[in-house]
């Protein structure tokens, strides 16, 4: 099966991590484009999850999203706005892997102020390692995905 791209942005609490995050995924062979910030330089989260949310609603079958800011929360608030977009804020690796498996998740959000670098990178394996369990998941996603109608 052919690796989902990934879309991956961040403001500036996020950057570094980011920074991290990117090169991390390509040598597991993840194609992964960077939907900014480019430097530490103060900015506004809800660009940067707006840019990756778009991406992915464009490419939600054969894609994934990471967002990271300072909680991980404003960037969750603003996906989770978008059509099509289940983003889970996950700070360990079995709600990363549960939020795959039982709520078809698309976009992670971490926070860089919350969890250190080694973790981050566990729970991103967790997360782009686990598969939707579908079954009685699947009536709920569609339930939940009724709602944004």
């Amino acid at each position: 099966m052919e690796k989902r791209t990934i879309y991956i942005g961040a403001d500036s609490a996020g950057y570094t991590l980011k920074c991290e995050v990117i090169p991390y995924l390509e040598n597991k062979g993840y194609k992964v484009i960077d939907c900014g910030t480019d430097s530490e330089a103060s900015c506004h989260y809800p660009i940067f999850a707006n840019a990756v949310c778009k991406k992915v609603q464009n490419d939600i079958d054969s894609s994934f999203g990471i967002l990271i800011c300072g909680t991980g929360i404003g960037m969750s608030m603003c996906a989770n706005k978008h059509k099509g977009i289940r983003a889970a804020l996950c700070s360990d690796t079995y709600s990363a892997r549960m939020t795959r498996a039982h709520n078809d998740a698309n976009v992670l959000c971490m926070g860089a102020r919350v969890i250190g670098s080694h973790l981050a990178l566990d729970i991103i394996d967790s997360f782009l390692g686990a598969d939707f369990e579908g079954g009685r998941h699947g009536i709920r996603i569609d339930m939940m995905m009724d709602i944004e109608k």
